[in-house]
């Protein structure tokens, strides 16, 4: 459980927030949820946006796949790497709301639990596991997304994906501790990206 903390944290936090909101009426949902169209004034909304969810069901779904993933990717990782891994993913999340679906509002994690499941994939090529499996569970869970009425929002789901492999690909190429200086400089320079990304697509959609 030690090796786990962050995630026991994030996923304990994220719980008493939900909780929370439902007996505040809404408040945590009304500082937090994400739209591209506060961007300029309340950017916190960017990472804050995975710690609200609409109902029992979405954050019931989430928790449970950080739980089964988020655990095994913070054993591989360590707790700082795998934090790294689930804020920067959700990041790309909300970054490809703002390019595909500025003015939406979004809430849940599940732009970084996508996020997780991509990262999860291309570590386990890298150490030649098969990981057919988990890449059919990715573009199921995907395809649900795109389904009429579902109200999910699919792009903070692909923005993930996007993060996730591009976190894992980052995570695979430095696991030698001789590249620890560049794997931060990498880790830095993908937050950088998303952050980026993120005003350029409200710059282009919105300003």
């Amino acid at each position: 459980m030690l090796d786990q903390k962050a995630t026991v944290v994030i996923v304990a936090v994220t719980v008493a927030i939900w909780l929370l909101d439902q007996v505040s009426g809404g408040f945590f949902t009304s500082l937090f949820a994400y739209n591209s169209l506060l961007l300029p004034t309340q950017p916190w909304r960017v990472v804050t946006v995975l710690f609200v969810h609409s109902g029992i069901f979405h954050i019931l779904f989430n928790m449970w796949a950080l739980w089964i993933f988020g655990r095994m990717l913070e054993n591989m990782l360590g707790a700082w790497r795998f934090l790294a891994l689930y804020f920067i993913t959700g990041i790309f999340g909300s970054m490809l709301v703002t390019v595909l679906a500025p003015g939406t509002w979004v809430v849940g994690a599940s732009g970084a639990i996508f996020g997780l499941f991509a990262a999860f994939f291309v570590l386990q090529r890298s150490l030649g596991n098969n990981a057919v499996q988990l890449l059919v569970i990715i573009g199921l869970n995907l395809v649900i997304g795109f389904l009429p009425g579902t109200n999910i929002s699919w792009q903070a789901h692909v923005g993930g994906i996007i993060g996730g492999f591009l976190m894992g690909f980052v995570f695979a190429q430095t696991r030698n501790i001789r590249k620890r200086p560049l794997q931060i400089a990498l880790i830095i320079a993908a937050a950088v990206l998303g952050v980026a990304l993120t005003a350029v697509g409200y710059a282009v959609t919105v300003g």
